[in-house]
Parts: structure tokens; C-alpha cells; sequence
């Protein structure tokens, strides 16, 4: 399975992740909107804790790139907000969640769709803000999606990034949530090499997307590599409602806050 059999998969897979209402792809309410257009929201890139208010820059006439993040949750609230915003998905039906915020709620956002890895259709330095939550493990090289945030950013534009620490990949059957925490796999992590085994291919049936555990080398390394200086950084678990045997031990989710110099 090649990088595009890959992205179409897991296109398909969010699609479906749309119809089985995944709790990533349920549209926050008017309520929520109308508090952002006063200034008031949280927003998250990881599971539970809400993106501390001063990393964010000011937001009124921001353009503001959601990468990665539709689903009618945290593009609608930063438009709400003041920013300019263009949401960018791999998926039309979580852009559509999306857009039935902004047409119910009358917000002004861009729709497109595309791979994170290839930002080609917008011109370099087309924006002052990314927010890329948790999504960079759907793509097996997150290399370019740094490189290409870089340039689509211009001087003293904002980064703002969350992802999964590789170890959660390390371990046989975690996603069944049994608390059998034996360690099965090399980092980095890729279903791709799995895809024989019967828990990947019971996620395939199940219309689950595939996914890559990538080192934090690649995650916070190539960032500075590609010319990002880092002023943030926290780290996040599952809440407890999701009975996570990882979460009882260590967090398992980072968030990092960048700037283009």
C-alpha cells in the first residue's frame, strides 16, 4: 500500500468516522459560537487540555490555516473568533461539518481539501497562524508537513501543533483499551507493515483509519529543522471516561507552540 492508497484510504475512513459520529466530527453548538465572536473559547490540539490562551495571537483578521482540522469544532471557533480562517482536510465530510457550522452560524471560512504533506496550492507566506491538531499520524512522512507549514507561514507567523508520542505505538492491542501493556513494536510505528495482522485488518473492515507512530525526532526535531523556533510545549492524556490503561502511567500527547522567524 503506497502513499496514495494510504491518503485515499483514510479519506475514506474519516468519512465514514463523519456518519458513525466519531466525537472529532461533532459540530460545536451556536452557543459555543456566540461566545467565541466575545473572545470566549477553548479549543484543544490534543484530548483534553484547552490550548493556553497566550499562545495565541491576536485573532481578528488572522489568516488562520486549520490544518488537518476539520470537523465543525476548532475552525468554526477561531472564525467566530475574528480570525481569517481556510480549513484544510484530507476528508470532505468532516469539511462539510465545517461548513453546515459556518452556514448555520454565519461565519466567512475557506473549504479545502488535500494532504497535510502538500500544501502546494497556497502561495508561500499565505498565512499568519496554523493550528494542526492531532492528525499528523494519518500520514506516513511528517517531514514535508513541517516544510510546507514553514512556507505557507510568513515572518513571526504561528505553529501551533499536537501530536502523539510514539510510544502509545509500541504496544500489542493497546486500542482495545485491555491493560495489557506488552511491548510488540519497533519505533517508528507504521500499520502499513502490520497489515497482515488480524487487529489491522479488523480496523480496515471497521472503515478505521491506518496510522504511524512517529519519533519525536521527526515531530519536535523536524520542526526546528525546518526553521521553526519552539517557545511551547505541554503534554496531555486521555480523560478518564476513555478508561485508557497508558493514561494511568505517563502522558501520551504533546503539544508544541512555533514560531517562523
Amino acid at each position: 500500500m503506497d502513499n496514495d492508497h494510504v491518503l485515499e484510504h483514510n479519506r475514506k475512513a474519516w468519512n465514514r468516522q463523519v456518519e458513525s459520529a466519531n466525537r472529532w466530527t461533532t459540530p460545536v453548538s451556536s452557543e459555543t459560537i456566540e461566545l467565541a465572536r466575545t473572545g470566549q473559547f477553548e479549543i484543544v490540539l490534543t484530548p483534553t487540555k484547552p490550548v493556553p490562551a497566550d499562545w495565541f495571537p491576536s485573532l481578528p483578521g488572522t489568516d488562520t490555516l486549520c490544518l488537518a482540522s476539520a470537523g465543525g469544532q476548532q475552525a468554526p471557533i477561531l472564525a467566530a473568533a475574528g480570525a481569517n480562517v481556510t480549513v484544510f482536510d484530507n476528508s470532505p465530510r468532516q469539511l462539510d461539518q465545517d461548513r453546515h457550522v459556518a452556514e448555520r452560524d454565519g461565519l466567512d471560512m475557506r473549504f479545502v481539501q488535500g494532504d497535510m504533506a502538500n500544501l502546494a496550492t497556497f502561495a508561500n507566506e499565505s498565512f499568519d497562524f496554523i493550528f494542526h491538531p492531532c492528525s499528523n499520524m494519518f500520514v506516513p512522512d511528517i517531514v514535508p508537513v513541517w516544510r510546507e507549514c514553514f512556507r505557507v507561514l510568513r515572518s513571526e507567523g504561528v505553529l501551533m501543533a499536537g501530536f502523539i508520542n510514539p510510544l502509545r505505538y509500541l504496544f500489542e492491542d493497546e486500542r482495545k483499551e485491555n491493560g495489557s501493556l506488552r511491548v510488540a513494536y519497533r519505533l517508528p510505528y507504521s500499520d502499513r507493515e502490520h497489515l497482515d495482522e488480524p487487529h489491522i485488518q479488523a480496523a480496515i473492515a471497521a472503515a478505521e483509519p491506518l496510522e504511524f507512530g512517529h519519533t519525536l525526532h521527526d515531530q519536535i526535531g523536524e520542526q526546528l529543522r525546518a526553521g521553526f523556533h519552539l517557545t511551547g510545549l505541554f503534554e496531555d492524556k486521555y480523560g478518564e471516561e476513555d478508561a485508557d490503561p497508558i493514561s494511568e502511567y505517563i502522558d501520551t500527547f504533546i503539544a508544541t507552540r512555533a514560531i517562523k522567524p
